[in-house]
């Protein structure tokens, strides 16, 4: 059983947890800062129940802090170490979703009146160009080639847990560097 809950990534010169977007996420934990303004917070969720679910209570809306703090925001919702939904917004660019560990994701979903990961989520190549131009909002040049890579990652032996997979996208963004 891993980790289950949010890492909530935006830049602010505040710390996010004060800000009115997440004013419903109590007890977010600072974990990195960076250059510019780049904060990454936790927002742990509880074990997951008999169908996978885990109550992680209201973390917010990443639209509503990507205006409130006029840059791009990112949520990363870590399911039992096992894969991650990717949620991403920019005040420009917009809002778009997709997921990390895609096999372990599609476990997560099952065969649910036929829908798969595909149906959830944008292909790995599409949420690559969508992560340039949400990169590109936040003021930095990416490679989409390397997010790709990173999109179509999947957790190994030697490093198992999903949440890595989260980081090492959030270093290739040019956002937080590992």
């Amino acid at each position: 059983m891993g980790y289950w809950g949010y890492y909530v990534v935006g830049r602010s010169e505040r710390p996010l947890a004060e800000l009115d977007a997440l004013a419903g996420a109590e007890g977010m934990t600072l974990r990195a800062t960076a250059a510019d303004g780049w904060q990454v917070w936790e927002y742990p969720g509880g074990a997951a129940d008999d169908e996978g679910a885990a109550d992680v209570g209201d973390i917010g809306n990443m639209n509503t802090l990507a205006h409130e703090t006029g840059a791009p925001a990112l949520f990363g919702y870590v399911m039992g170490s096992d894969c991650v939904v990717v949620e991403a917004a920019g005040p420009e660019s917009g809002a778009w979703t997709t997921c990390l560990a895609r096999r372990a994701m599609a476990a997560y979903l099952g065969d649910g009146e036929g829908l798969g990961v595909e149906d959830y989520f944008l292909e790995p190549r599409d949420a690559a160009e969508r992560a340039v131009a949400w990169a590109a909002e936040a003021g930095r040049v990416v490679v989409e080639r390397s997010l790709a890579d990173v999109f179509t990652s999947e957790p190994g032996p030697a490093d198992p847990l999903a949440e890595n997979i989260l980081f090492r996208l959030l270093d290739r963004l040019g956002v937080v560097p590992l």
